[in-house]
């Protein structure tokens, strides 16, 4: 989510300045589009700056799709430059209203732990796993940093590993064990004169490395598209030729359903779904020089859209509504036997 490149191969601030030129080209994106801005200020080392952006968004008459994400974020951002009272009461309030993306837990208990707070941290990311993960069901993608992170404060406590631990074990691919990566130790051999010990801590390292690349690889889902009933009907009187891709609304819903689940099936990981409509993709095909006909453009036109934030994570989260936007549970709709 955050930008990781090092502040000497990039002017920051100029990054961030040309992230709100482009948020007030396309408002529709201006959410995504300003965290990344602010994200770019804080490693510039201007963080009043960028918490002004996130009271901007907080601000804004327009509904923000993550506000506990932004709250979140400008917690962590405050507390990093002597605003502490005000972030621990951010952070209250954000654990307060429970939220269902995995995102703002992981936010501020990784405040609360980069600030030698590791009970509370602990207890963080404990409530949003338990919040968010169905026991009998897959650990979602997106909750995984989730019980990394949870995995990683229990072993700086010292705590005994439960089956979430065992979870986070199993979902970690690295060569290097979670274990060892979280060792309290490993401190110590960074100041070790043994070459061995040192050997050691370079493969950790560069296992960690690969993680990190791995994850950032795939800075947004595999997105699969959606339309809505009007949309859907819009597009093939529009262009009749997709008809052949659309044969009816409620085939194309359970297409989705079932293409998300083969994929995840196959060890695909983050995927998420992408709403689109006609509008919005007459431009994107006329972007491209081409017709909204030319059924080749429609996961172009998905990736597009999962690129610019505006993707759904699938599955949703326990408890909540399903992507088709029935108003049902997911669970009593197109989840029904997942």
């Amino acid at each position: 989510m955050r930008p990781d490149t090092p502040a000497e191969n990039v002017d920051h601030t100029a990054e961030a300045a040309r992230l709100e030129r482009t948020a007030g080209l396309y408002p529709e994106d201006a959410e995504a589009l300003l965290l990344q801005a602010a994200a770019h200020l804080e490693l510039a080392g201007d963080r009043p700056a960028a918490t002004a952006l996130y009271d901007s968004l907080l601000a804004s008459q327009t509904g923000l799709e993550n506000p506990f994400l932004v709250r979140a974020l400008k917690a962590s951002n405050l507390w990093e430059y002597g605003h502490e009272a005000e972030a621990r009461a951010i952070i209250e309030g954000v654990r307060a209203a429970a939220p269902q993306d995995p995102a703002p837990w992981v936010i501020v208990a990784e405040a609360l732990e980069s600030h030698d707070e590791l009970e509370a941290a602990q207890e963080t990311f404990t409530e949003g796993a338990r919040r968010l993960l169905t026991e009998g069901t897959p650990a979602p993608y997106s909750t995984h940093p989730l019980l990394f992170g949870r995995h990683r404060v229990r072993r700086m406590l010292g705590m005994g590993h439960d089956e979430w631990d065992m979870l986070a074990d199993t979902l970690h691919t690295s060569p290097v064990p979670l274990d060892e990566l979280h060792d309290p130790k490993r401190v110590w051999s960074l100041g070790s004169d043994n070459p061995a010990e040192l050997a050691a801590e370079i493969s950790r390292l560069r296992a960690e490395l690969g993680t990190y690349r791995q994850a950032l690889s795939r800075p947004f889902p595999v997105a699969v598209l959606h339309w809505s009933a009007p949309e859907l009907a819009e597009l093939v009187t529009a262009y009749p030729s997709l008809a052949d891709e659309y044969p009816s609304h409620d085939e194309h819903l359970s297409t989705i359903e079932a293409s998300l689940r083969e994929l995840a099936a196959s060890g695909t990981p983050n995927l998420g779904i992408v709403t689109g409509t006609v509008p919005s993709y007459e431009a994107f095909a006329a972007s491209e020089s081409s017709s909204p006909a030319d059924t080749t453009l429609l996961p172009q036109y998905a990736t597009t859209l999962a690129a610019r934030g505006r993707a759904v994570a699938w599955p949703p989260q326990r408890g909540t509504a399903c992507w088709c936007g029935s108003g049902r549970v997911y669970g009593e709709c197109h989840g029904v036997g997942a």
